[in-house]
């Protein structure tokens, strides 16, 4: 019989930039922004900027994300969100009609991570990722 999903506390542990800084992602608008990534990934603003670009600083589970109006492009930046529970992950965004891409095992450094990709409507792009224990 299986178990019913057990909601964890803290799903977002940790996220890490594809090129320079997870706090400066590009986006074109930043509104869009703030309610797509509020609904899809729950995140919370939690600071805004005009100066020196407009920016905004999203947060969940003490887990930073930022956006800005940088001129960068989108298509070539995103970041590695590292969770506690991947099915969690996966199922919470699934139910809010995010399509989740490439479910699959990587291996890095002798370790192995049950991973997932998102491709967010701006172009960023998400490696969700967390190591599985007895690798």
């Amino acid at each position: 019989m299986d178990k019913p999903p057990v909601h964890v506390e803290k799903l977002y542990v940790a996220t890490y930039p594809f090129a320079n800084d997870v706090l400066n992602l590009p986006v074109k608008d930043i509104e869009q922004a703030v309610l797509w990534y509020g609904d899809a990934f729950g995140l919370k603003e939690v600071e805004r900027h005009e100066s020196p670009q407009p920016a905004v600083i999203m947060e969940r589970d003490g887990t930073r994300i930022g956006f800005a109006i940088n001129g960068g492009e989108a298509e070539q930046e995103g970041a590695a969100i590292l969770v506690s529970d991947i099915q969690q992950a996966r199922a919470e965004l699934e139910s809010k009609g995010v399509k989740i891409g490439n479910w699959r095992v990587d291996e890095w450094d002798g370790k192995k991570f049950q991973v997932f990709f998102v491709v967010a409507p701006d172009g960023l792009c998400f490696y969700f990722h967390q190591p599985i224990e007895d690798s």
